[in-house]
């Protein structure tokens, strides 16, 4: 079981961050504090929560994409939406998801998430979007 886990975890974590932006992903820094909570947390969150299949991992990346900009953690939404991306979401459906923002979150929010999403696109060499 731990090494089929194991094995889930790193495929998903390739479809979501092996490629487009160059950025540390937050396991790295967990590790430096506690190198087991790392690989509970890493098992947990890649192998078993984003494996599941009731979402797909687009629908799954869409929805941490709205919470993180609504929170306004404009790294792990960095993260994110680069993942997003890797995973096949729609570009546009991306940028309509933070203006969705609006009455809810406030335009601040809707303001960083699309700073935020832009800076992606253009490290990825996407922008402006098709």
């Amino acid at each position: 079981m731990d090494d089929e886990l194991r094995k889930k975890t790193q495929e998903t974590a390739q479809q979501l961050f092996g490629k487009g932006i160059k950025m540390d992903p937050p396991y790295l820094m967990w590790k430096e504090f506690d190198r087991d909570l790392a690989n509970d947390l890493s098992l947990f969150i890649t192998g078993k929560l984003y494996s599941r299949t009731v979402l797909t991992l687009p629908e799954r990346q869409m929805v941490a994409c709205a919470i993180l900009s609504a929170l306004r953690a404009t790294d792990e939404l960095k993260l994110h939406v680069n993942a997003a991306l890797n995973v096949g979401c729609d570009p546009r459906k991306i940028a309509e998801i933070f203006f969705q923002l609006a009455p809810y979150a406030g335009m601040p929010a809707v303001n960083e998430a699309l700073h935020v999403y832009r800076d992606v696109l253009k490290e990825r060499g996407e922008w402006p979007i098709k």
